[in-house]
């Protein structure tokens, strides 16, 4: 979670990546075999596209209000994974989540996940201290490359020539739709580069966990996810002096009704949001989740514009119109891709 727009972890990130069962998967199958995304129908993914554009639009917007009113980062991810939590809870108390039987290696695999989700959030955290807002955006504008880098080198999938070149206009669109003061220390520079590949990776091992050998629904995954993010993130949350400043806050009356009613509605969109993510990259994949991400920074500037009177350079426009163009051809060689494969 973008929660819109928040160690051992290169072995988690192997695990998460590729299970024993994965190989002998990929020995069983042909490298030509048909991505699962391209087995679900069309008008589904808009669907769960759409929805995922509106909700993490809305949580963005929110959690701007709230970060305003009371800067908890970290407690304000703890209230979106918590409130997943108890979401997911509901949904298998009332006979809507059935639980798989699963291995102490597959639980294991879930909680170097939820470790995975909380880590990403915290290398973002502190790399944004460190470069300026412009270069952090134009380096998570990479993300697609890297997903594909990553099924390449871990899956052997291969892509058409025109997939590569749709990569360009994206990331260069988003380039100069977020132009502007450029600055990062070479920690900054690492760490964001770090945050790119964990970005990358946790996108493409959500999408495993739903598509792999496991094929756990989104529901599960997030039900099993949740506690132990929410947990990660109380942990941060009380090493970053938060729930220091949170106690003095709460003396002085910050948290008004209207207030504590914000953040509720917030954490219901966040959860609503990380089923909707969630569900989203097991129909769409997480090349498309990926991309998807830089039409995002497109949407929420073109929001800032609409709604807040944000000025922008003739420049920034221009990359506007690059980055959505890019997307459109993307998802044109998608169709493509997809209607080539469904007459072999």
């Amino acid at each position: 979670m973008d929660s819109s727009e928040l160690s051992a972890i290169n072995e988690e990130d192997d695990e998460l990546l590729q299970t024993p069962e994965d190989l002998e998967a990929q020995k069983a199958t042909p490298p030509t075999s048909q991505p699962a995304e391209y087995t679900v129908s069309t008008s589904k993914k808009l669907t769960y596209l759409g929805l995922y554009f509106l909700l993490n639009l809305g949580v963005t917007l929110s959690n701007k209000a709230l970060l305003r009113s009371a800067s908890f980062p970290w407690l304000l991810t703890f209230s979106h994974t918590f409130s997943t939590s108890i979401g997911c809870t509901i949904l298998l108390a009332t006979g809507q989540l059935k639980l798989s039987k699963l291995s102490l290696r597959e639980n294991l695999t879930l909680v170097a996940f939820s470790s995975l989700f909380t880590l990403n959030i915290a290398i973002s955290n502190v790399s944004l201290a460190l470069v300026s807002v412009p270069f952090h955006q134009v380096m998570r504008s990479t993300c697609p490359v890297v997903t594909i880098l990553i099924y390449r080198l871990m899956y052997s999938r291969t892509y058409s020539t025109q997939t590569y070149i749709s990569m360009i206009p994206l990331i260069i669109g988003v380039g100069l739709a977020t132009f502007g003061d450029y600055y990062f220390t070479l920690a900054g520079f690492l760490l964001t580069l770090l945050g790119v590949f964990l970005a990358s990776v946790k996108t493409v091992a959500t999408n495993r966990l739903m598509t792999g050998s496991l094929k756990l629904s989104a529901m599960e995954v997030l039900f099993r996810m949740s506690p132990l993010a929410a947990i990660q993130c109380l942990f941060y949350a009380a090493g970053s002096g938060e729930i220091t400043k949170l106690q003095a806050s709460a003396s002085g009356g910050i948290f008004t009704t209207g207030l504590l009613c914000s953040i509720g509605v917030n954490a219901t969109m966040a959860f609503g949001l990380n089923l909707v993510s969630f569900q989203a990259n097991k129909v769409a994949g997480a090349l498309t989740m990926s991309v998807c991400g830089n039409v995002k920074q497109t949407l929420t500037i073109l929001l800032g514009i609409v709604l807040f009177d944000v000025v922008i350079a003739p420049l920034n426009g221009l990359g506007m119109l690059v980055a959505v163009a890019g997307a459109a051809y993307y998802s044109k060689v998608e169709l493509d891709r997809k209607k080539a494969a469904s007459t072999t």
